[in-house]
Formats: structure tokens, C-alpha cells, sequence
């Protein structure tokens, strides 16, 4: 019984770790065009947070060993966009960037959709997935206006970056939709249509799924 309960206090403790490792990344992307020694500090954090996530709460040796390459490739990526800014040191970062999301999205819906109770770390996961899919969708909206650039364009007229793009993912896939920035671009506006869709039907099957855990036990 003090097993089972120093387990289940472990994962919440990983989980709870891991969604807020998420939020102060989100928070201060700012830095990572700041000057040294910040870029090299924020995505040093930025590339090791899924790592840790990955080998926290997945026993798969494909995905830690996977997740740790990707994770050594956004490091590399950033460093290089930070010192020496170009097309290709930005395709890089979002290439790699989107690889890194899509590797936690599979760790965390492994995670959260496998769950045979409604726990509190099944609760941290299923936010840092919702937090991990909106900024996801940030990296592929940023390889959307890399190929065409002004596919998003700002009421205030600023050059659209990727903190602007991950305010406006998680504006769209929340559908709240302030209107201060718009797609235009025909890819983009496909993309960010998908993600409005996507994040509504996330938030109603996470819903039908923990109702029916919470079923089962009566």
C-alpha cells in the first residue's frame, strides 16, 4: 500500500513538474532573442522539458531515445537561429520544433488516454497536452509563414513572429478569437481553421473520457 502510494505521489509530482516546466517556457520565449547568454539558457531549458517529460512518464526506450536526439537537434537549431539568424537557422528551429511536440503529444496521449482512473496526474497530463498541442501548432504556423511569408497579419501592423503565433494558436484552438491577428494565406487559414476544430474536440473527448472513468468506478 506505501508503494502504490509513493508511485502515484511520483507521478503527480513528474506530472505537475512537467506542466509547469511547459507554462514558464511559454512565458518566456522572450529571451530566446534576447543576447547571450539568455537564447543559450531558454533553449537549453526549451530542449530538455519533453526529455524529461518522455522519460518520466513513457517506458518506451524507442520514444527516450528519440525524444533525447530531437531534443539535442532544437537545441542545436536554436543556438544556431540565435547566433546567426537566416532562412535556414528558422527552418531548422520549426522544423525540429515540430518534431519535438508531436514526440510529447504521443508520450501524453499514451499517458492520459490509458489512464483507469481519474487521478490527479492523469489531470496534469491531459493540461500539458492541451498546452503542448497549441504550442505545437505555434511551430507549424511559423513553418506556414516561413514558406509564405505574411500568411498572418496584425491589426497593429508588427511583423508577426512566433510568440505572436503562439498567442494566436492558443487565441484559435480556444476559439475565443480576438481578431488582432489573421490568417490570409490559404494554408494558413486551413491550418488555423483545423486547430480551432481540433481543439474543441479535444476538450469534449477528454471530457466523455473522464466521465466514463469516473463511471466505472461506481
Amino acid at each position: 500500500m506505501a508503494a502504490r502510494f509513493s508511485a502515484a505521489r511520483n507521478r503527480v509530482r513528474a506530472n505537475g513538474l512537467l506542466l509547469g516546466a511547459i507554462v514558464i517556457h511559454n512565458l518566456t520565449y522572450p529571451l530566446s532573442g534576447a543576447g547571450m547568454p539568455w537564447p543559450a539558457l531558454f533553449y537549453a531549458f526549451y530542449a530538455s522539458i519533453f526529455v524529461f517529460g518522455t522519460w518520466a512518464l513513457s517506458g518506451s526506450g524507442g520514444l527516450r531515445a528519440g525524444m533525447a536526439g530531437i531534443g539535442l537537434a532544437v537545441l542545436a537549431a536554436g543556438l544556431a537561429n540565435s547566433c546567426d539568424p537566416g532562412p535556414a537557422a528558422a527552418l531548422a528551429v520549426y522544423l525540429s520544433s515540430i518534431l519535438y511536440h508531436l514526440g510529447m503529444v504521443v508520450v501524453l496521449v499514451r499517458y492520459t488516454f490509458s489512464g483507469r482512473q481519474v487521478m490527479t496526474d492523469v489531470l496534469l497530463a491531459a493540461t500539458s497536452l492541451y498546452l503542448v498541442i497549441g504550442s505545437g501548432f505555434a511551430a507549424l504556423l511559423g513553418l506556414i509563414e516561413w514558406a509564405a511569408p505574411g500568411s498572418f497579419v496584425a491589426g497593429s501592423g508588427v511583423p508577426v513572429g512566433w510568440q505572436q503565433l503562439l498567442y494566436f494558436s492558443y487565441v484559435t484552438m480556444t476559439t475565443v478569437g480576438y481578431g488582432d491577428i489573421t490568417p490570409v494565406g490559404f494554408y494558413a487559414q486551413s491550418v488555423a481553421a483545423f486547430e480551432a476544430i481540433g481543439g474543441t474536440l479535444y476538450s469534449v473527448l477528454l471530457l466523455s473520457r473522464l466521465v466514463g472513468l469516473h463511471a466505472s468506478r461506481e
